[in-house]
């Protein structure tokens, strides 16, 4: 069944979220974000290793897609995540992950070397 003009949008929207997590330091910046209630541009710069420049354009992205918020204060811009379902997300698409691995069994290793994913807190 083709896709009707009206729900063409919704598709759009459903995949803009996928464009936000479509790079891998955006992936990482989520899951960072997920292990705490916030963080500020600072701490994931440092965290990430990113120049400024390009953490900048990233959490663009994660904004316009709305998977992050953020919020200015005094002179420092701290973000969290835009719903706790982001980190919910983030761990079913980890446990893929490592299931696709595991049958394919070549970077198992490596993926499991990843840090740990922290519950969000509620």
């Amino acid at each position: 069944m083709p896709i009707t003009q009206q729900q063409r949008p919704l598709y759009e929207v459903k995949a803009g979220l996928f464009k936000g997590l479509s790079h891998p330091f955006r992936i990482r910046i989520l899951e960072l974000l997920s292990a705490a209630p916030e963080l500020s541009v600072a701490a994931l710069q440092e965290e990430t290793g990113l120049e400024a420049s390009h953490l900048s354009q990233h959490l663009a992205v994660l904004r316009r897609h709305r998977l992050v918020a953020s919020e200015r204060r005094a002179s420092h811009v701290f973000y969290r995540l835009a719903d706790a379902r982001v980190a919910d997300l983030l761990a079913v698409a980890r446990a893929l992950l490592l299931d696709i691995l595991r049958t394919d069994g070549a970077r198992l290793a490596d993926a499991e070397d990843l840090p740990a994913l922290a519950p969000m807190p509620r």
